[in-house]
């Protein structure tokens, strides 16, 4: 029976992890004040016909913390590049010097900063969601199972205080990520 409870426990484990590292990338996506490669991780280039991530027809990278430089494998891409920075409605007005396209990352407005925690906060809490309905499928797959009543409560236990450390996992990556925006 033991192996059934600890299964069941693993299970819910890799779920709340999987909610934290959701809660990661998405944090990753959230920019705060510094110019980061991943800003533009959702471009999408129309590479001879097909929509392609710009990653992989350009070297993104940050010459210092205010400038995004994109450098295309190919001259010839340096216009369509451009254009699909453009349509990825990011807020950016990228610059085409001839050999790469350059990106100044505005500074952060307070209010522009209030909007980025507010996201953060939303973000978190779909990750707090996610953790709690993994502690939820975790309980009633206990609950199916054919244990004693205190086998029972101390396996909830056990569930509950794997979710109190996800909770408080998610309630320090996002005070992390506030400070990280809110620092001028």
């Amino acid at each position: 029976m033991n192996e059934e409870i600890e299964l069941i426990l693993e299970e819910a484990k890799d779920q709340m992890q999987a909610a934290m590292s959701h809660l990661e990338k998405a944090f990753a996506k959230i920019r705060a004040g510094k110019a980061s490669p991943i800003m533009l991780s959702t471009v999408q280039v129309d590479y001879y016909g097909s929509m392609t991530p710009l990653s992989q027809v350009a070297n993104v990278n940050t010459p210092d913390a205010r400038t995004l430089a994109v450098q295309p494998w190919e001259k010839s891409m340096l216009q369509e590049i451009e254009k699909a920075i453009l349509n990825a409605n990011l807020g950016f007005n990228p610059m085409n010097n001839g050999d790469l396209i350059i990106i100044s990352v505005p500074p952060l407005t307070e209010e522009r900063r209030r909007d980025l925690v507010k996201q953060a906060k939303a973000e978190s809490e779909d990750a707090k969601i996610g953790v709690r309905s993994a502690r939820q499928e975790a309980n009633k797959e206990l609950k199916k199972l054919e244990i004693s009543e205190d086998v029972l409560k101390d396996a909830e236990a056990d569930v509950q205080e794997l979710t109190n450390s996800f909770i408080a996992k998610i309630d320090d990556a996002l005070k992390l990520k506030e400070s990280e925006i809110m620092k001028v």
